[in-house]
């Protein structure tokens, strides 16, 4: 990474988001198609509904028979973080009018996200309309251009588990982690350790006492009120 905010520098510094993007959502393509959606049903979710972990859930539900309403909170619980990812990018764009910053929330995804609080520790805490937007309409065309290989292959694929495709988009946020670490002079390297560890052990905490699907959330603001404490504290 470096202090550019141009189109070229978000291009090639959104690759890992991409190339994470294609594997994980060539394996829902596949996964929507073995649970029964046609080809258009399992690519428009991704065109529409674009929220990963969130979409899986929504085609499980369908698929499963649940009522419509369960399927749609459901897919809200799941998806909700990306409110508190929002409003935390907001305030680098204030000065931009609220139709950017709409559309920058329209497409903000985890990985985008990661890769805006990576970008600002080489830019003195500034991003700029045009890096984050081509950050994030170039994952969503790869999102939607994959699912679509994905789903297109169909039922070819009996298991696409055992290809290891559904890893990708661990390795991909392990490598956002590493430079995100890596990169940020501000905070204190002990306390980074402290927040990833305390974030680990709220992970496992939380799969047992939570429901799957308010896992993620539920950790998100566990994790975020841990690391404001423990800035306070350390």
């Amino acid at each position: 990474m470096n202090s550019n905010l141009n189109f070229a520098t978000a291009c090639r510094e959104t690759l890992p988001t991409i190339f994470g993007y294609i594997g994980i959502a060539a394996t829902f393509g596949i996964i929507g198609r073995t649970l029964g959606f046609t080809f258009w049903q399992v690519l428009l979710t991704s065109a529409l509904v674009y929220a990963g972990s969130a979409q899986l859930t929504a085609l499980n539900m369908i698929a499963a028979g649940n009522p419509v309403l369960s399927v749609v909170i459901a897919t809200f619980l799941v998806n909700s973080r990306i409110i508190l990812m929002s409003t935390t990018i907001a305030s680098y764009f204030q000065k931009d009018s609220l139709s950017k910053n709409i559309c920058l929330g329209s497409f903000l995804t985890d990985e985008s996200f990661a890769l805006g609080m990576n970008k600002i520790n080489y830019t003195h805490g500034r991003l700029s309309f045009q890096w984050l937007n081509t950050t994030n309409i170039l994952s969503y065309l790869t999102w939607v251009g994959a699912t679509a290989i994905g789903a297109g292959i169909g039922t070819a694929v009996k298991n696409p588990q055992k290809f290891g495709l559904d890893f990708a988009i661990v390795a991909m946020f392990l490598g956002l982690l590493y430079l995100q670490v890596i990169s940020d002079q501000q905070l204190n390297r002990f306390l980074q350790i402290c927040v990833i560890g305390g974030t680990m052990v709220l992970t496992y905490l939380s799969l047992i006492v939570l429901p799957a699907n308010l896992v993620i959330i539920g950790v998100t603001i566990g994790g975020c009120t841990l690391g404001v404490w423990l800035k306070h504290v350390l």
